[in-house]
């Protein structure tokens, strides 16, 4: 009789029976930080290797054989930027950062403020009245998906359209959960509509700019060239996706974490200002991306004792060496001041955390994600009257890569007013 082996420490992370709690399972992966997979796959994560496999140019972040099913491809699309590598990745994300943040456009960002601020304050009314709300449905996503579509000058009527071809391009991101074929089948099915859609919205921009994104994308005739119908309709798609469903997940883990440390959530409601290094270390601490998957050894890498071989694919664990004790003191201790320079003399944040990866290919949305964060934060706590979870742990998305409570439900007492 054959005995069946049992299942690897990053197989029982993809479980979901185990998503409301990875982290131990974290620590014991942790003790072999370079690990091969019984499918040649590798997994990385112990923090230095990570860090080292981010900046080294032998990992690709190209999509090839069974990895392939990114945005674009088999949709009859290119890539987008973020599944390409250097040079190409390098000139497309420079057209694209041309204007989205410093030097070219340096208050791109910094203008949304005053409408995040309304934004949220509106959500937050709507929870009035209520002796129990959803934090996710009812303040969570609506919050970035607006966000995201003031950015890019999508209308935010459309928005409904969105969320069924969001689930379709974020499921093909899970390795566990359903049927490989139905899941590329859903996806390019997606990706083709949306294809539709932006191709229109790009084509009046055109005509008539406007002083959002997509409109500065389509007339741009920068130094760097320009990106074509085809380029600009993926990175459209890349933008909108990974715009809202991160921060989705930033803020629901933000609040969980909240409520289950009433002690920082009444400090976040006395000062406001710590909201800039909570959210660090929420970053840290409970990482909307957990791993990168999908990523390929261009060359044999010799790390932690472990040669992976050239060809073989990669996946870089960020949320646990977010927790990796070599590099970070008390590393399961929630901690809303363990980025605070001005207490500690840390370097750069991005030196301190995982939570927006790394390397050529850090988080392009990291600015807008972090002010929306740190607004929303501050607007829950300020203004919900002895908020309590209903459930604990509440239920999560079924997606290990993208981890987060698919539904927060809270009991409040009340709402108190904006001005209050």
């Amino acid at each position: 009789m054959a005995v069946t082996a049992p299942p690897s420490v990053f197989a029982q992370i993809l479980d979901y029976a185990n998503r409301a709690d990875p982290y131990p399972l974290y620590a014991e992966l942790r003790r072999t930080p370079v690990v091969r997979q019984s499918d040649g796959s590798y997994v990385v994560s112990g923090y230095a290797e990570i860090v080292e496999l981010l900046h080294d140019p032998r990992i690709s972040s190209e999509q090839h054989g069974d990895a392939a099913g990114g945005l674009g491809t088999g949709a009859g699309l290119p890539p987008a930027f973020l599944q390409l590598d250097p040079p190409e990745h390098d000139r497309l994300r420079r057209i694209v950062t041309r204007h989205y943040g410093p030097p070219h456009t340096p208050d791109r960002v910094d203008a949304m403020i005053p409408d995040l601020r309304r934004t949220v304050s509106g959500l937050v009314d709507g929870l009035a009245g209520s002796p129990e709300v959803d934090l996710v449905d009812q303040v969570a996503y609506p919050f970035p998906v607006t966000a995201i579509c003031d950015l890019l000058g999508v209308p935010r009527q459309d928005e409904p359209r969105f969320h069924p071809w969001s689930e379709a391009l974020i499921a093909a991101l899970d390795p566990g959960t359903g049927d490989p074929a139905e899941r590329q089948r859903r996806r390019v099915s997606a990706m083709k509509e949306m294809g539709q859609y932006f191709a229109g919205l790009i084509g009046t921009r055109r005509h008539a700019p406007g002083p959002d994104l997509l409109s500065a994308l389509a007339t741009d005739q920068g130094p760097d060239g320009h990106l074509s119908d085809p380029q600009l309709l993926t990175t459209a798609f890349l933008l909108l996706n990974a715009g809202h469903e991160t921060t989705v997940n930033l803020i629901a883990n933000g609040m969980l974490t909240l409520l289950r440390h009433p002690d920082v959530l009444e400090r976040l409601r006395r000062e406001s200002e710590l909201a800039i290094h909570l959210v660090e270390e929420l970053l840290r601490y409970e990482p909307p991306v957990q791993f990168l998957p999908n990523r390929t050894a261009l060359d044999d890498i010799e790390i932690a004792d472990t040669t992976i071989p050239s060809g073989s694919r990669v996946t870089l664990v960020l949320a646990a060496g977010s927790r990796d004790p070599a590099h970070v003191r008390d590393p399961d201790r929630f901690d809303p001041d363990r980025f605070d320079p001005d207490r500690f003399g840390l370097a750069r944040d991005t030196d301190q955390h995982l939570g927006f990866g790394g390397g050529v290919h850090y988080c392009f949305g990291a600015p807008l994600a972090r002010l929306e964060t740190q607004i929303a934060l501050t607007e829950l706590t300020r203004r919900l009257v002895n908020p309590r979870l209903v459930v604990d742990p509440p239920p999560y998305r079924t997606n290990p890569v993208l981890r987060g409570p698919r539904h927060l439900p809270v009991a409040i007492d009340g709402v108190l007013p904006a001005d209050g």
